[in-house]
């Protein structure tokens, strides 16, 4: 790997030893100087052996003991070190320097992101000491420079603050542990703190002035990030006049980017995309300006938005399971878990026709095994879902020669829909993982954050011991799909027709005798009839759909988080490497 040129490169002090410190436009370096009298300190920055994405580039590198390298990228702030006041205790016993002439009364001090375990991090800091005042200036300067030219890193968020969700700690988790992270990075903010239900959905449709913003944050749940995207998505498409009610419109992707901080009770989609659900590791994720584009499904009855999706959407076991739990709110998160075990107790299944079509064309497969994670090629892939339902006009002669080749194949499978008809405990559709502490893995384990397709699985019926393995695999390593009663699919749109609201061609399609078809048109005839096929309702991302037949398409990286997706662990453990990265 090239070094990087050296912008600036000092001997200063560190914890009273005497470092060579070096700045490039990539990362800053301090190491232990050669002959210095000192032990070397502990390196525990990155561990011994890391890889970070700067400038979309990955760089390895190596730490030996006394030896910090920190990213530019991920440096938070820098500030001069007012040292050295006059002390106002009397009577108290002060440590005198041993060389009060050569002692450093110049210093400035470095915040940057470090790493713990579990994907977690947290802000640190260290003090360098100089015996020159125009040589520290000179310090703060040069790293000023350098944090200015990082024109992703927002300057003005725009924040909303659930204060009922979860446990009702969201107003005390932004006061105590973001809000001081953002004033540190000299991020301004404008705080609103919800009063109902759909307050930011409709105060960001209408009312906010977005274009003054850089960003938009939420602080709370799950159900919270649904009102934020809810609100930018319809503003963006009410300002390009979208209809949204159109479920072959192509939607326009949102400018501004949304922070998590996460105050809720699952905090499903920021532990999918960060890998932790911890407040202070969302908030630096959004001070370093990281961004994760993420797929979006829209939802519609008959040409009539409902919904958006990003996690689930589950008909069947995952449908009746927030169905009755919204009958036990009184219980707090303890409903689900109750609800869980009675809808598994009550073994419903339902029947419907489930049409979808196939994403031809994408590499991988849900059992493929290739987990999303930051920098993932898979996502960075040019989207062909847009390729496709957007037409050429937009695309250069050379790369329309190009494309179309790659594209040929898909137009050819574009209207080949794949159709089940079958009895089904449950049908649902992942945009991610979905994974959460509870199910590390999530429902599908392979699905990719921003590559334009959704995991179709489908589970048939069949008995309660063989559905309860299938629910215990989500929480080891298992593979969930290794079954003969579950299908899976990596699809781009698909739909879905309860039996019930089927057509009489397609009740004609059914093998079933005479007499049961007269019977069945009897049924939907009149629903009141104690024989009416039971149906479920639709989990989508927390909330109940009013209607069971759908249409659901999954639009491309439609909107960006401020994350970057699940980082790798360190890959050794022995600290007896040797850096350099510049």
């Amino acid at each position: 790997m090239e070094k990087q040129p050296r912008l600036l490169c000092s001997q200063l002090t560190v914890e009273n030893r005497v470092c060579d410190v070096t700045l490039s436009s990539s990362f800053l370096l301090w190491k232990t100087a050669v002959g210095s009298s000192k032990k070397p300190f502990a390196a525990n920055v990155y561990g011994p052996l890391k890889a970070v994405l700067v400038n979309n580039s990955f760089f390895i590198f190596f730490i030996l003991a006394g030896n910090h390298c920190v990213p530019v990228c991920e440096i938070i702030a820098v500030q001069e070190t007012e040292e050295d006041c006059p002390s106002t205790d009397v009577g108290k016993w002060h440590k005198v320097p041993q060389n009060p002439a050569g002692s450093n009364q110049h210093s400035f001090t470095v915040s940057y992101v470090e790493r713990t375990l579990k994907h977690r991090w947290r802000c640190s800091e260290v003090t360098l000491h100089c015996t020159d005042g125009k040589l520290c200036l000179q310090w703060v300067q040069a790293i000023r420079e350098q944090l200015a030219l990082l024109t992703i890193r927002p300057k003005r968020l725009l924040v909303y603050i659930n204060p009922y969700g979860g446990k009702q700690r969201g107003k005390r988790i932004y006061e105590q542990k973001v809000a001081p992270i953002f004033s540190r990075a000299s991020i301004s903010t404008d705080v609103i703190v919800t009063e109902r239900a759909n307050h930011a959905r409709d105060h960001l449709k209408t009312e906010a002035d977005l274009k003054k913003y850089d960003g938009v944050v939420c602080v709370g749940g799950d159900g919270m990030f649904s009102e934020i995207m809810h609100g930018l998505i319809s503003r963006t498409q009410c300002d390009s006049g979208v209809d949204q009610n159109h479920s072959d419109e192509v939607l326009i992707p949102c400018g501004l980017r949304i922070g998590i901080i996460p105050a809720g009770s699952t905090d499903c989609i920021c532990f999918a995309t960060v890998g932790s659900n911890d407040p202070v590791t969302s908030a630096l994720h959004i001070v370093v300006g990281d961004s994760q584009p993420l797929d979006v499904c829209s939802v519609h009855h008959n040409n009539t938005f409902l919904r958006y999706s990003v996690s689930l959407l589950g008909y069947g076991f995952y449908g009746d399971v927030l169905t009755d739990s919204e009958r036990k709110r009184w219980m707090g998160p303890a409903r689900y878990d109750v609800s869980g075990v009675k809808t598994f107790l009550s073994h419903h299944y339902y029947e419907g026709t489930i049409s979808f079509l196939p994403a031809s064309g994408n590499i991988g497969t849900p059992r493929d095994k290739i987990q999303c994670r930051s920098g993932c090629n898979v996502c960075q892939l040019p989207s062909t879902d847009k390729a496709v339902y957007k037409v050429e006009d937009s695309i250069s002669d050379t790369g329309k020669a190009n494309l179309i080749p790659k594209l040929q194949g898909i137009r050819k499978t574009k209207d080949v829909w794949q159709v089940i008809r079958g009895k089904f405990l449950a049908i649902n559709a992942a945009c991610m993982s979905c994974a959460c502490p509870r199910s590390p893995k999530g429902l599908s384990p392979s699905a990719h954050l921003a590559d334009g397709t959704a995991d179709l699985i489908l589970v048939r019926k069949c008995s309660r011991l063989d559905f309860l393995r299938h629910l215990l695999r989500h929480t080891n390593k298992a593979d969930q799909f290794d079954h003969p009663f579950v299908e899976v699919y990596r699809v781009r749109q698909f739909r879905f027709t309860p039996r019930y609201q089927e057509t009489d061609s397609e009740l004609e399609l059914r093998e079933v005798e005479g007499s049961k078809r007269f019977f069945t048109q009897i049924c939907r005839e009149h629903q009141a009839c104690s024989c009416t096929p039971p149906h479920s309702n639709w989990n989508c991302d927390g909330e109940i759909l009013p209607h069971a037949a759908i249409q659901v398409r999954v639009h491309c990286q439609l909107i960006k988080l401020f994350a970057r997706g699940i980082e790798e662990q360190s890959v050794f453990e022995d600290p007896s490497y040797a850096l350099c990265a510049i």
